[in-house]
């Protein structure tokens, strides 16, 4: 499964925050949403996709369990994109 997570926004301090972005699994882009707890690169992240998507990745054949933790662990890893003006230092520990 290849996922290339986008942060579009991030919201909060650095003990939490919220992010919302896309995630793109062969080409299809979906929306999620995720609570970062000791930020990205930090401790702990809790992402949340809609029934939306989750019935569109069904459809698709993948398994939801897989993709929401593939997803959180690129986000714990910082392995994302983000918009311009945005830096991972601005909001990522160490």
């Amino acid at each position: 499964m290849d996922i290339q997570v986008h942060i579009n926004n991030v919201r909060g301090s650095q003990i939490a925050a919220k992010i919302t972005g896309t995630f793109n699994i062969d080409g299809n882009p979906f929306k999620f949403q995720a609570i970062a707890f000791g930020r990205i690169g930090g401790h702990n992240i809790g992402a949340k996709i809609s029934k939306t998507v989750e019935k569109n990745l069904i459809k698709l054949g993948y398994d939801i369990d897989a993709v929401i933790n593939e997803l959180q662990q690129k986000l714990v890893r910082g392995d994302i994109t983000l918009p311009e003006g945005l830096t991972k230092d601005s909001f990522a520990d160490g």
